[in-house]
């Protein structure tokens, strides 16, 4: 009994600690994984999206643009450093994913941008999103929303590096 409870005690506490992994998603030669967001505070207008996309095939594609329900206008966007000062802009022509490689959405780098808000994101919730690939064509993904501040999927980092609360005071680059 003493061995059933404590093998209990340590599958409940796996499970609350493990991230929940986010279904991976195929789509041509691409496969999408760790897709997810973070939680918004009531009134925000604006947030952002993560994934990893891996090309397996042996052409380019490229992610040109997304939408959701829950915002009015979902972009493609970078956000770099350049002398100390951070830039973010909107990838009018997208971002490739070469043959054989991966590239990672995540806080301060490439990024979904998520305009409009028209409810908070909350943490727990799953967020659909529909995103358009050049040759893969229209994919549906589910955006995982983690705490306001998190750097990962469930990671619950609250640091807010790479945040994008002040996002609406920045000028298009």
């Amino acid at each position: 009994m003493r061995k059933t409870l404590a093998g209990l005690a340590a599958i409940v506490t796996l499970a609350l600690i493990a991230p929940a992994a986010a279904e991976d998603i195929k789509a041509g030669d691409l496969v999408i994984t760790q897709a997810w967001t973070r939680a918004t505070p009531n009134g925000a207008k604006i947030g952002g999206g993560y994934l990893t996309i891996e090309n397996k095939g042996t052409t380019p594609d490229r992610l040109v643009s997304g939408s959701a329900d829950v915002a009015g206008k979902v972009e493609v966007h970078e956000m770099s450093m350049d002398n100390g000062v951070m830039k973010m802009r909107a990838l009018d022509k997208g971002l490739t994913i070469d043959p054989g490689k991966t590239v990672k959405l995540a806080p301060g780098g490439y990024h979904l941008m998520m305009f409009d808000l028209k409810n908070p994101l909350k943490q727990g919730d799953k967020v659909p999103v529909t995103l358009e690939f050049e040759k893969a064509g229209k994919v549906a993904v589910s955006l995982d929303v983690q705490a306001v501040g998190a750097q990962a999927p469930g990671s619950g980092d609250h640091s807010g590096h790479g945040d994008h609360s002040g996002h609406m005071d920045m000028k298009k680059m």
